[in-house]
């Protein structure tokens, strides 16, 4: 299947330090570039995340963003440390002996005191746990929205390959017509400029012309490349190995080829209509290498 490489996706869920919210955002880029904006209490989660993002995705600028926002945590149980307050009770006790006018501790000022009050510890790996689990649900709809744009893309770049394999089908038989046409006319002219000029010195110039303008091995290069950008298109990802090149790579490739035997084929044009075609052609390509550059 076709990969775009464009997407989003979000996902949020409570843990026990609070609400975990996770952004995969991706755009186009030659190479994979991954980017964290990760939660400093999070941030040893970083080598997970970017292990399951490079499992899955091989090309594109990926941005992944993990915040996390604790105001969810701020009704967590808390209560007196006993310990703590035993002590400071028998350092009260001391200080009333030494100072008896001294005024008693208030209730305010023993909350205030370093220690007083303990809350439950957070659970880091549960928290952990929901984060990796958040990674994952959010790649999975990051990919199947790369897959809906990829399809679409796939669609494009088929109706162009199948407008270009049209005008090369179109034009092929009209290649011979035109080149005798050419050959007729190179020929008299030279004729009237040469009348001295031997007559079979004159069609062997020709005939060498002629097999200069010839276009049809460009024709089926055109042919055999259309081809090719036709079953990468529906091979998808499956047209590279394991990690092999990827299907936007491919494309790109077989898109400057196709460019190269369309210029080829205008350089080459003996009359009007290959001509058109060419340039028709190239208008067609460059549509093309448009879409490719955003295809994984």
């Amino acid at each position: 299947m076709i990969q775009s490489m464009t997407g989003y996706a979000a996902a949020s869920a409570d843990s026990p330090r609070g609400r975990l919210s996770l952004e995969l955002r991706s755009v186009n880029s030659r190479f994979l570039d991954l980017q964290f904006r990760i939660a400093e209490e999070l941030r040893s989660l970083e080598p997970a995340l970017r292990e399951a993002i490079v499992a899955r995705i091989s090309r594109g600028k990926v941005d992944c963003r993990l915040y996390l926002n604790d105001s969810a945590g701020a009704g967590t149980a808390q209560a007196l440390d006993r310990d703590a307050v035993a002590r400071l009770k028998a350092l009260s006790e001391q200080a009333r002996k030494a100072f008896p006018d001294a005024a008693p501790l208030r209730v305010a000022d023993i909350l205030r005191w370093p220690g007083m009050v303990s809350e439950p510890r957070p659970d880091d790996e549960r928290t952990y746990e929901i984060a990796r689990a958040l990674c994952r649900g959010a790649l999975e709809e990051l990919l199947a929205a790369r897959a809906r744009e990829g399809a679409k893309l796939a669609t494009v770049i088929g109706e162009r390959i199948a407008a270009m394999r049209s005008r090369v089908e179109a034009v092929a038989p009209l290649v011979p017509q035109s080149i005798a046409a050419y050959r007729t006319k190179i020929e008299e002219r030279l004729k009237e400029a040469l009348a001295t000029a031997d007559d079979e010195r004159i069609r062997s110039e020709i005939a060498l012309f002629a097999s200069k303008v010839d276009v049809d091995e460009e024709l089926e290069r055109l042919r055999a490349h259309l081809s090719e950008v036709e079953r990468t298109l529906q091979e998808g990802g499956s047209a590279r190995g394991a990690r092999g090149a990827a299907a936007g790579k491919r494309l790109d490739f077989l898109a400057q080829e196709l460019n190269r035997e369309a210029n080829t084929l205008a350089s080459k044009a003996a009359s009007a209509a290959v001509a058109d075609c060419a340039l028709e052609l190239k208008l067609l390509i460059e549509q093309v290498r448009e879409q490719v550059q955003n295809i994984e």
